[in-house]
């Protein structure tokens, strides 16, 4: 998921922490436990995955948040090179050029992880976000590029190699098997989760737990700052409040896009057309999985408001909003 429309609006990123409260009370007799040193707020921002990426982290000191967030970007670098659909040398690349319906392929820990997650969003919108959708990406991107539709011909011979039924996983060899030949893997609406989630982590690592991570719509939030119950994250159609160790991401049709003989295609391919979405609308997801929470949202966008309670049956801790312009259609649906 790339560049979503709507992109969700983070409000005022935390400022400061407030002071602690001075002690009130002179007869205690029990020790007074040390104060933590006070947290700072920094904030980094590189280009990674094609975006910029921002890190907002509280460290005690800059020293501590500049090597907390030198190793969150690595971390982000070398996932890119797992993840990447641009770069030939990837591991998802490479897996297409060696997967096929005549074995099993070994993979990463990491890559088999979000295969995982990505079958699972598949299997609960019958779908409508499909791993599998390489082939038809590659086509609208030259479309996209040209300005011309593709053709009837090409989009039959695309669609005949998607379909996320046919990517099978080996959860005891961590193998991958695409029972097609000539299928290809795009994980565009999954893997930017995963790697944010990743980099948060190595930010906890390096002593740093109190972060935000935002690229592209999408965010991921560690503990609190020093006196906040959370980070104050505000998204168009849902008011999530102060939240802490949680992701939210957001997918749209709006800023990326295409108009091609007088219709409007956005950036998200809908797997069941082979052509980008013509419905304008932004769906965000809140939940605990950065990586579920990407794949929902870009289900979402596919699918529209309806689709929210059949998806969040399956998915039971996650929030989602599809909001839809009002000259577009109805309003929002929330839950």
């Amino acid at each position: 998921m790339i560049h979503p429309l709507f992109c969700a609006l983070l409000s005022a990123l935390l400022v400061l922490p407030a002071p602690l409260a001075s002690l009130t009370s002179q007869t205690s007799l029990a020790p007074l436990a040390p104060l933590a040193p006070p947290a700072n707020r920094y904030e980094f921002t590189e280009l990674h995955m094609g975006m910029a990426v921002r890190m907002v982290l509280h460290a005690p000191e800059e020293s501590v948040a500049r090597r907390a967030a030198r190793a969150g970007f690595d971390r982000i670098a070398g996932l890119e090179d797992v993840f990447s659909d641009y770069r030939s040398g990837s591991e998802l690349r490479q897996l297409d050029r060696r997967a096929g319906p005549e074995g099993w392929t070994p993979v990463s820990p990491m890559l088999f992880r979000v295969l995982r997650v990505a079958g699972a969003v598949a299997a609960a919108s019958d779908g409508a976000f499909d791993p599998t959708i390489g082939p038809l990406v590659a086509l609208w991107r030259s479309s996209r590029q040209s300005g011309r539709l593709p053709t009837p011909g090409a989009l039959d011979s695309a669609r005949a190699l998607v379909g996320w039924r046919h990517l099978e996983l080996d959860t005891t060899a961590i193998a991958v098997r695409m029972r097609g030949a000539g299928m290809g893997l795009d994980l565009g609406g999954v893997a930017k989760g995963y790697i944010l989630g990743e980099a948060l982590a190595e930010l906890r690592r390096h002593g740093v737990p109190a972060a935000l991570i935002e690229a592209g719509g999408d965010i991921v939030v560690g503990d609190p700052p020093t006196g906040r119950v959370g980070w104050d994250i505000s998204v168009e159609g849902m008011q999530p409040g102060p939240v802490s160790n949680t992701a939210i991401a957001t997918s749209g049709t709006g800023e990326q896009f295409v108009e091609i003989d007088g219709v409007r295609y956005g950036h998200i391919v809908d797997p069941r057309t082979g052509l980008g979405l013509t419905t304008r609308r932004q769906a965000s997801v809140l939940g605990p999985d950065p990586a579920t929470a990407d794949a929902l949202a870009t289900a979402l966008a596919v699918l529209g408001p309806a689709a929210v309670d059949r998806l969040l049956t399956v998915f039971p801790g996650y929030r989602a909003s599809v909001v839809v312009p009002a000259r577009s259609g109805p309003e929002p649906i929330r839950r």
